[in-house]
């Protein structure tokens, strides 16, 4: 794609979910650089029910939006997807190993339903009309995956994104530090296509520290401690070889700190401390009126004591179910939750009435102890109030669409910064 893009940035998002990246980089957008979303796709493969794909479809409508599996997608209806100027998604986090690569115009063989191969096909096919640019996002323990040969995943995706020509510079945020309502740890990895002013930009480079602490997207949207010590990882080899050999005699520590950029397979990496001096969203400034809560988020007296005994420390003797005894011991966990800080992650399972360890549970005025509705999660990932509100979506769905979200105003910064350099 050319990178004169005028005003408008086209957009394709895949792994769309319930509309997260779309609603960050709608609100990013000005009257210099407008994101415009061309075409999503959503697609669940462990549900029949697409739940995730009809919230999104009931809020930005049916143009441009597919739900179907993105494998197929591209296997059976490749021209379907138009050419853009962005690629945005939260891939999963899965195993990217690669066996071999064959001589065919799909090239990269990886793990069949690994979706980042996806994403890989899909600039690779596009050719010269590939995005200029690239905004991806997943969980923290991308760097460190897989447990036995911790680093080996993103040091494949890095090689694999860097040979079709693209740079890449990467954060671990914690959206909390910057002043968002929820401790949401993830990284944020983002891309520019030789030819655009920033890969020639980056390719210049002498201080790679420098750019890491400043001259970067990422440290503009989320500034940091200037402060920074880093050092090189080699990515050496084809993807085979990466994935037989990465790590080296360390395969229980990943090279990769929260921080680095890669471009031409040299790999950049350090620690980051967040620099932020502004305002701090709590929990308790989401937290609806109590008089508005429906009764079954409260929690009765007799449920109460589960719920203590989850949330608390532990130290006792297990039995496995062929007899093994051992000692099982865990700390305890804030009970109820804090209200004057950020929320703790909200995960997939935060909805349903049964006691758990790692749902949230506030204190009332009225000195109740209740759930959290699907409002106040949405609020949490800062999502407009009932946006995932649809007839045939229980509450529980609401709130596992939530735990699998992002945190909008932390994409909105990215956006923002990321136009900069458009």
């Amino acid at each position: 794609m050319g990178e004169d893009m005028g005003k408008n940035v086209k957009i394709v998002e895949l792994f769309a979910g319930v509309g997260g990246f779309r609603l960050g980089l709608d609100a990013a957008s000005s009257d210099k650089v407008s994101y415009k979303t061309v075409w999503a796709n959503q697609w669940e493969p462990s549900t029949t029910k697409q739940h995730a794909a009809e919230v999104y479809e009931a809020r930005f409508g049916k143009d441009g939006f597919s739900n179907r599996n993105i494998e197929k997608v591209i296997e059976d209806d490749f021209e379907s997807i138009p050419n853009h100027d962005l690629l945005v998604g939260g891939f999963p986090c899965q195993d990217y190993s690669v066996a071999s690569t064959l001589k065919n115009s799909h090239g990269l063989i990886g793990k069949k339903g690994v979706l980042f191969w996806s994403i890989y096909t899909i600039l690779k096919r596009k050719g010269d009309d590939a995005p200029n640019y690239l905004f991806l996002e997943n969980v923290d323990r991308l760097l460190k995956s897989p447990v036995k040969q911790r680093g080996k995943d993103f040091a494949v995706m890095l090689a694999s994104l860097s040979d079709l020509g693209y740079a890449i510079e990467w954060r671990v945020v914690n959206a909390a530090e910057y002043g968002f309502p929820q401790r949401r740890r993830r990284i944020f990895i983002v891309g520019y296509k030789k030819g655009t002013k920033q890969y020639e930009k980056i390719q210049k480079l002498t201080d790679f520290d420098n750019y890491l602490v400043k001259g970067g997207v990422l440290a503009d949207a989320f500034p940091v401690e200037k402060e920074i010590n880093t050092h090189e990882v080699p990515l050496e080899g084809t993807y085979a070889d990466i994935t037989n050999n990465f790590s080296g005699h360390k395969p229980t520590v990943s090279p990769f700190d929260n921080a680095g950029i890669m471009i031409d397979r040299k790999v950049v990496t350090g620690r980051t401390e967040a620099l932020y001096d502004g305002p701090f969203k709590t929990l308790g400034e989401v937290l609806i009126d109590e008089k508005d809560v429906p009764e079954e988020f409260f929690i009765d007296e007799e449920k109460l004591k589960m719920w203590t005994y989850l949330k608390g420390a532990k130290k006792e003797e297990r039995t496995t179910s062929t007899g093994h005894v051992y000692h099982y011991a865990e700390g305890a966990m804030t009970f109820p939750d804090a209200l004057d800080k950020p929320s703790r992650t909200i995960i997939t399972g935060e909805g349903g009435g049964g006691a758990s360890r790692f749902k949230h549970v506030v204190l009332t005025p009225s000195g109740k102890y209740r759930r959290l509705t699907p409002i106040e999660l949405e609020r949490l990932d800062m999502f407009p109030d009932n946006h995932t509100e649809l007839k045939g979506v229980s509450d529980g769905r609401r709130a596992f669409f939530m735990g699998n979200a992002l945190v909008v105003g932390a994409i909105q910064k990215v956006g923002e910064s990321l136009s900069k350099v458009m």
